[in-house]
């Protein structure tokens, strides 16, 4: 029986958790918040208000019960025997009074319940013709005391029990109670309506959240409730509209890698085995070799193009910045490309216009990230390039007006900014194609079979380690007399030290695999 019941629970013992963990969940939640915050508020203004009105109600009460005591104590003087008169036909009529009457002889005798609560230096002072307003304690009683002299001698006494002042004004004070605990259940329903109200639409914003992240792409929210609500719903929907984007842009781009990727592999999987059924002839091994070669060298160009944009959206992408001599820079770049110029009948120039009192042409950054995107506009542009035509590799200085705020700008803008160019003179490009040519992949999308293009990457890391490195790569505008595409970067001059001209550090940096 006992090890039956082992492995049974009571329903009550699995509710108990339950509703504790749902209680914890709500007291986290913002509707718990508001609501206990409102609660808390409320609570807090009930307790001070109560604080500060039940002692002005019972001091009102009091200073009242007083007022009516010295008016009733004026009349017995003014007219004795009218106001006994009175006071005895009300008592009979309405009951007792709250008050009661006492006198004192011209001799100093008190009479009635004054007789126990007044000394008789007190009553010596209504004899003498003062009137006395008093508020005495006696045997652990307060009582409110009014006396007065009469015109013929000796003096009334009107006595009153504090006590049954605030008896009387217990009722308006149990009246107030009543209204601060409607206040506060009030309060308490408006908070959690609020609460309701606020935390509904982030409820169901966090909801649309959750459903994004595991991976559904239809779901659109109607902004509701206050505006910085609608603005979180806004910003989720164009996060849903970024991501579809993002996604769609990332699928064509690992379709296209994929069918670029596949084509070197099928050549290198049909030689292999094509030498390994002995198909190919001896005399044909070095072409096939060749081939193989080739092929390998395409594909080992795709795997470095997504290896190099894999660093650069790495969060430690480091820069070594230093000083750089743009045209020795440029002088190693052209020694460095000239030989796959000559093999591809293209010629290629450097041209760097005279500069002033022989100044060179400095700039601040990392010598090897330049080198690393010069080299990637210059493997398209030779690709593009038709033998015979020319590519030319240009640097300038593009004046700016002079900003006093910048140590080193002189008069006349002459420091300004360095242009770094590099003109093909291939098919050029339109408007529309200058607006995509550093998406990934579009331009080789849009001219696959019409001209030469490569992976579809290199424009791609060319633009995105310029960003890395705060260079500003641009697409120039066509020049009417000029054939082909020209792409400049920017870079602020640096003004040269005396006498000082570095020579950037740098070797070969080629990257293979970019885009027309």
């Amino acid at each position: 029986m006992n090890g039956r019941n082992q492995g049974k629970s009571r329903p009550g013992t699995r509710q108990r958790p339950a509703r504790a963990n749902a209680a914890r969940a709500w007291l986290r939640s913002l509707a718990g918040r508001i609501t206990l915050v409102t609660a808390a508020v409320a609570i807090l203004a009930v307790l001070v208000t109560g604080s500060t009105a039940f002692p002005l109600i019972r001091s009102a009460a009091a200073e009242q019960a007083r007022q009516q005591l010295a008016r009733q104590a004026d009349a017995f003087a003014a007219a004795p025997a009218a106001s006994q008169a009175l006071d005895l036909r009300e008592r009979h009529l309405l009951g007792p009074d709250t008050y009661d009457i006492s006198t004192i002889t011209p001799a100093g005798a008190l009479s009635g319940p004054a007789a126990q609560i007044l000394t008789p230096g007190e009553a010596q002072q209504v004899l003498s013709g003062q009137k006395i307003s008093l508020t005495l304690t006696r045997g652990g009683f307060q009582f409110l005391v009014e006396g007065r002299p009469l015109n013929k001698g000796g003096g009334i006494v009107l006595t009153r029990s504090l006590d049954e002042v605030n008896a009387a004004s217990a009722q308006l004070l149990q009246r107030t109670v009543l209204a601060l605990a409607a206040g506060l259940l009030i309060a308490v329903l408006a908070g959690t309506l609020l609460a309701r109200r606020l935390s509904g639409p982030l409820v169901t914003t966090a909801a649309a959240a959750r459903r994004m992240a595991a991976g559904e792409r239809t779901v659109h929210l109607e902004p509701a409730g206050v505006s910085e609500v609608r603005a979180v719903g806004d910003a989720i929907n164009t996060l849903e509209n970024a991501l579809l984007a993002s996604e769609s842009r990332q699928r064509e781009f690992l379709l296209s890698i994929s069918h670029e990727i596949r084509t070197p592999l099928t050549a290198m999987r049909g030689y292999a085995e094509a030498l390994e059924d002995g198909l190919i002839p001896p005399e044909d091994t070095a072409g096939v070799g060749q081939t193989l070669s080739a092929e390998t060298d395409r594909l080992d160009g795709f795997v470095r193009d997504l290896l190099a944009l894999a660093r650069l959206e790495a969060d430690d992408f480091a820069l070594d910045l230093r000083p750089v001599d743009v045209v020795t820079l440029l002088e190693q770049v052209q020694r460095a490309w000239q030989a796959a110029a000559t093999q591809a009948s293209v010629e290629l120039t450097l041209q760097v216009p005279h500069q002033e009192a022989g100044e060179p042409l400095l700039v601040t950054t990392d010598p090897q990230r330049l080198r690393q995107i010069i080299d990637g506009l210059i493997g398209n542009a030779l690709r593009i390039t038709p033998p015979g035509q020319p590519l030319v590799i240009r640097a300038g200085l593009e004046s700016t007006p002079p900003d006093p705020t910048t140590p080193g700008d002189r008069p006349g803008g002459t420091c300004g900014v360095v242009a770094i160019q590099v003109r093909d003179s291939g098919p050029g490009l339109t408007p529309e194609d200058a607006a995509v040519a550093f998406n990934r992949g579009a331009l080789a999308r849009r001219y696959t079979g019409q001209r030469p293009t490569g992976s579809g990457l290199g424009l791609s890391i060319a633009a995105r380690l310029a960003q890395r490195m705060n260079l500003n790569l641009t697409v120039e505008p066509p020049d009417p007399t000029e054939n082909g595409a020209c792409f400049c970067i920017r870079l602020p001059r640096t003004p040269a030290p005396p006498s000082r001209r570095p020579a950037p550090d740098t070797g070969p940096s080629i990257i293979p695999g970019s885009v027309p």
